[in-house]
């Protein structure tokens, strides 16, 4: 039996022992026009308040819930609710419990509605856009505010999940090639007052309240329960018709804070993790992190991931700090999300931010990467070769021509697999491939929880500050590099357009006039989006930047000698296919002309100089090939 027969022996095991030991359903509220009934997991007997109104004024109605098994108690109010607001009490503050699916504004209260009617038309025949392999999905982070709020959008619903309706945005995305939009965690976050929408507010949204329900910041009425997730769900349609998959950015490491959180006022201790001296765990820097492992938090994670998926027909999801989960969760999900649709990608960090009460093994983290298999982790190897460390926005690499990060660019080429021409020794976070196949790293340079590309280049590469030929220059190649690797390409948003943030790198709540992208730089630097746009046109065209499998990079792609700051492959013998036979990849991150040996014959060049057209830029003779400084060259035979 092969390591992968063992792993799916041990997944299934996991399920069964999982269904053996779970409670009912975290269904807390279901509605009928004749009787709604409440149910809840909690140590001790709860109190339903029934409300008019999603906040403030004195419950109409208080029931004592009955227990139906261990730590499950249910009541059936009679009578048509729908329109009422709910909340539960067992003696430490009121929530709207765990598993709220619609709520008043600010998440206080539950809402009950019947959710049939927040279907837009045509929401029965929306499907998840299929994936043929991870490896052809090309990924665009975006925070909706960031993508809409500037004047110069010229979209009309700044700062609103139907922002990812209008043609423009739709047009925009298509043009740019990208398949998949990452949106930024877009469940009911705690830091953002919707009562006041018209005040200025921003924030990532890395702060959860009530996970199953839309924020309500991205509706045009937060008070109104059923219009957030009518307009989520139109977002999602508008992009599933446009051929755009919708990924959704889930944070179950922590919550805003225990106490007031629905965790704790619905089972107290159940959900967190403690260390030996009985004090909250802080693997994720926010002064709490979640018990993946545990019977209660496992099991809400799994029923919450089915229920978007199934409710809002969410096609992918990245994990907040996913090294803060334990193994067996995430391997539970994979195998849930399987039976519904193998073609849903699951990726995430591989890594906590502080240390977590669980062993280090048994959680997600990168290193354990390939013990998660159909689930990716992004790669900070090639990311930070390519334009330096996350721990010191001054210092370069790559790009600045520092000699000493080739073998850590070659790493990410290859999709952090094992590789016969890659020394792990070299390569600069990891001694060794962490990944089983190419489709389980992500490849990028930036992301919105870091400087962006640009503000990165400026802050490390003196020249860039003063010299906008260069900046740009440095810009593509960077970007040639993540879309020609092996794992699954990744973008922020904005970065087509060459996108700034005046330097700032945490801007989780800064402003809109630090976070919004400027789309008239469209105008003024088109040559970007050609570029972008070209590279992905040229990835999606030619199945030998995409393999998808570790056997077929290993055997098709092949290193040339590496030289200071320049790192050179071919694609071979048709990769994957390909009607190119061979294509060769020249990434030159020197401050000088070099120099690169191939084979003689006649080849098309596809990328040189700034641009990129996959029917051929000209023509060009092998042998001594000559690749300009601090760019990137592209050509087959």
């Amino acid at each position: 039996m092969n390591i992968k027969q063992l792993m799916a022996t041990a997944t299934l095991a996991l399920i069964i022992a999982h269904n053996a030991m779970a409670q009912e359903t975290f269904n807390e509220v279901s509605y009928s026009p004749k009787s709604t009934t409440f149910k809840l997991n909690a140590p001790e007997k709860p109190t339903l308040r029934l409300y008019d109104a999603g906040l403030g004024g004195k419950a109409y109605k208080k029931v004592k819930l009955s227990q139906t098994a261990p730590n499950v108690w249910t009541t059936t109010v009679k009578g048509d609710l729908k329109g009422k607001f709910y909340t539960f009490d067992i003696g430490r503050g009121e929530t709207p419990g765990t598993f709220a699916k619609a709520v008043g504004v600010n998440g206080k209260r539950g809402a009950i509605i019947d959710l049939a009617e927040t279907n837009p038309a045509g929401w029965d025949s929306d499907k998840r856009v299929p994936t043929r392999s991870a490896a052809d999905l090309v990924i665009y982070e975006l925070h909706h505010r960031d993508f809409s709020m500037s004047p110069t959008s010229g979209l009309v619903h700044k700062g609103k999940y139907l922002a990812l309706t209008e043609q423009k945005a739709i047009d925009h995305l298509r043009a740019l090639g990208i398949n998949a939009v990452h949106i930024l965690p877009s469940f009911d976050f705690a830091s953002i007052d919707e009562l006041r929408p018209d005040k200025p507010q921003y924030n990532w949204g890395y702060d959860p309240q009530n996970y199953n329900v839309p924020e309500g910041s991205y509706s045009y009425d937060a008070a109104l329960p059923t219009r957030r997730i009518t307009e989520f769900k139109q977002m999602v349609q508008a992009l599933h018709k446009a051929g755009i998959r919708v990924i959704l950015d889930v944070v179950y490491n922590h919550t805003f804070d225990i106490d007031g959180s629905n965790f704790q006022r619905t089972f107290p201790k159940e959900y967190y993790r403690y260390t030996s001296s009985g004090k909250p765990s802080n693997g994720s820097g926010c002064g709490n992190e979640t018990a993946s492992e545990r019977t209660l938090m496992r099991q809400f994670m799994l029923e919450s991931i089915k229920y978007w998926v199934e409710e809002y027909h969410i096609d992918g999801f990245r994990f907040d700090l996913m090294g803060i989960h334990d193994i067996e969760t995430m391997n539970l999900i994979r195998s849930e999300l399987n039976a519904i649709d193998p073609g849903i990608f699951v990726y995430g960090e591989g890594w906590s931010a502080g240390k977590c009460a669980y062993p280090e093994d048994k959680l997600a983290m990168k290193a354990n990467t390939a013990q998660i298999p159909g689930i990716a982790a992004f790669s900070d190897e090639l990311r930070d070769a390519i334009r330096g460390p996350f721990s010191d926005d001054t210092k370069p690499a790559f790009l600045a021509g520092l000699p000493g990060m080739e073998e850590s660019v070659k790493a990410g080429i290859a999709g952090m697999i094992a590789h016969p021409q890659i020394d792990y020794s070299k390569v600069n976070y990891t001694k060794k491939p962490w990944a089983d196949e190419p489709t389980q790293m992500i490849a990028y340079v930036s992301c919105h929880d870091d400087m962006c590309l640009v503000d990165r280049l400026r802050a490390s590469i003196p020249e860039t500050q003063y010299d906008e030929e260069t900046l740009i220059r440095l810009d593509l190649l960077a970007q040639t590099a993540v879309f020609t690797s092996q794992g699954v390409p990744f973008m922020l948003s904005g970065e087509e357009m060459l996108r700034n943030k005046k330097g700032v790198h945490n801007s989780y709540n800064s402003p809109d006039s630090i976070n919004e992208i400027n789309w008239q730089n469209l105008k003024e630097y088109p040559q970007v989006l050609s570029y972008y746009s070209g590279l992905i046109k040229l990835r999606k065209l030619h199945p030998a930047f995409r393999l998808g499998r570790a056997d077929l990079v290993r055997k098709h792609l092949e290193f040339l000698p590496v030289q200071e700051a320049l790192v050179a492959f071919r694609l071979k013998d048709n990769a994957g296919g390909d009607k190119w036979k061979n294509i060769y990849v020249i990434l030159n991150g020197s401050t000088e002309l070099r120099t690169v040996t191939i084979p003689r014959g006649k080849y098309t060049i596809v990328c040189a100089n700034g641009e990129v057209n996959e029917s051929g830029l000209g023509e060009m003779e092998g042998g001594d090939v000559m690749v300009d400084s601090q760019s990137a060259l592209i050509l087959h035979d």
